[in-house]
């Protein structure tokens, strides 16, 4: 078991050292507040929570949990300090690091004292860069020494839900921690080892990301489920039921399918929909921001493309893909087409790799080409295969992904110049001649 000091006797801060001591940890809580440091040492919780109170008597009164307000002697007497401190919003709205700083400047004063190998790890909710920008630089400052050489560096952020906090803690649907050290990274696998979920070790800057996109996620899905409601009402539904029944399709509605960072959305249903979901909504004098901003986003993800495309400086481009996704011969409302016209517009030589449209024209079919929005001469631009597309082209443009064309792409890679809209290789990231649109 480990020796473990929380800064911050907060929500975080509290329920995180409560459940420490639970699992069996030694654990002291430091805060600046005498009152909170007194409450804990009696067994009291200083904040309302569902089964905190009893909990603090137990591992109070078992002697796994204490407070303090010394701070050097907390970090010198632990094997890892976790920072819990609030990170409220600055007036211009970026986050407040005033906390932050404090803390991580009284743990690099006291880092020299230890003796040992000590970890310092965040939990408090940061911007990426915050840790590398901010963190570890007045923790270097502070102490003299050098992170995840002198002393070990992680971040590791919360999910916990107010009023549910210690069975989310118990039971997490994300487990994800960055860690500058291998010391640092066995400590919190350690940590969290026995709990029934999927354990993600990766960088601290994916770390800082991944907490502030799920916030920012459940705060979408709040806003969406009020959009419908509201839409819902005009009409003389029920918007509870509605979404209720929305979230029984694991299937599609509440998979990880659309959840991928890519290029625009298009086809025969979505942008139509969307649009007529709005127009229904306008005339019943609703407003509807978030569907409004779906479109906008959407358009601006075909215009990031092009601009992309524009900055390579390339005139003989090869595209792989145009219609709207893969395994279809279907062009309607296709963002791809739409990026097509543009680039034609601009004077770039275009060719296109698309095994199913060209399938279409092939066999003369009269549904060839079928939504094409544009006159770009689609049906002279195709060619037969992936080899000849990347020969003929000064840049690659990846808009579907076709099983045939992977290895052949993935073999151009860093001889060809590419710019990806679809990720022909996981893990791959804009480096050289390689470009990803999300990546």
């Amino acid at each position: 078991m480990a020796r473990l000091a929380v800064f911050g006797i907060g929500y975080v801060g509290v329920v995180s050292a409560a459940c420490l001591a639970r699992d069996g940890h030694e654990v002291v809580a430091v805060d600046v507040d005498p009152a909170k440091v007194a409450a804990i040492n009696a067994g009291r919780s200083p904040i309302v929570e569902k089964g905190l109170p009893e909990l603090i008597a137990r591992v109070v009164a078992s002697g796994r949990l204490r407070a303090t307000t010394d701070a050097a002697a907390a970090v010198q007497d632990s094997d890892a300090s976790f920072v819990c401190v609030g990170t409220p919003s600055d007036p211009d709205g970026s986050v407040g690091l005033g906390h932050v700083r404090a803390v991580c400047e009284t743990i690099g004063r006291a880092l020299p004292g230890h003796g040992g190998f000590h970890s310092v790890i965040l939990r408090s909710t940061i911007v990426p860069g915050t840790m590398a920008g901010t963190c570890i630089p007045l923790l270097e400052q502070a102490s003299g020494l050098k992170a995840g050489r002198d002393f070990g560096v992680g971040y590791y952020p919360e999910f916990l839900r107010e009023s549910t906090a210690i069975r989310d803690y118990q039971d997490p649907g994300l487990i994800v921690f960055g860690a500058l050290d291998a010391a640092t990274g066995a400590l919190l696998t350690q940590l969290n080892q026995d709990l029934d979920c999927e354990i993600n070790l990766v960088d601290v800057g994916t770390a800082e990301m991944v907490k502030y996109t799920s916030n920012a996620w459940r705060a979408v899905k709040v806003g969406f489920a009020n959009e419908i409601g509201n839409i819902a009402k005009a009409a003389g539904l029920d918007g509870q039921r509605v979404m209720a029944i929305l979230c029984s399709d694991r299937k599609v509605s509440m998979s990880p399918d659309f959840l991928r960072p890519g290029f625009a959305f298009g086809g025969s249903c979505l942008p139509k929909d969307v649009r007529a979901l709005r127009s229904f909504a306008a005339r019943r004098q609703v407003a509807s921001p978030l569907l409004d901003a779906v479109l906008v986003g959407n358009a601006a993800q075909i215009a990031r493309a092009e601009a992309m495309i524009e900055a390579s400086g390339k005139t003989r481009v090869g595209m792989v893909g145009i219609s709207f996704k893969p395994g279809t011969d279907d062009i309607r409302e296709s963002p791809l087409a739409e990026l097509a016209a543009r680039l034609i517009g601009r004077g770039v030589q275009l060719s296109v790799y698309d095994p199913f449209v060209r399938e279409a024209f092939a066999n003369d079919s009269t549904a060839a080409g079928r939504g094409l929005e544009h006159d770009i001469a689609l049906g002279s631009r195709l060619v037969p295969s992936i080899d000849e597309l990347i020969a003929d082209s000064d840049l690659v443009l990846v808009g579907n992904r076709y099983d045939e064309a992977i290895p052949p792409l993935q073999a151009a890679l860093g001889n060809r110049p590419m710019i990806d809209l679809a990720r022909i290789k996981p893990g791959q990231k804009s480096e050289g001649s390689y470009e990803g649109i999300c990546w």
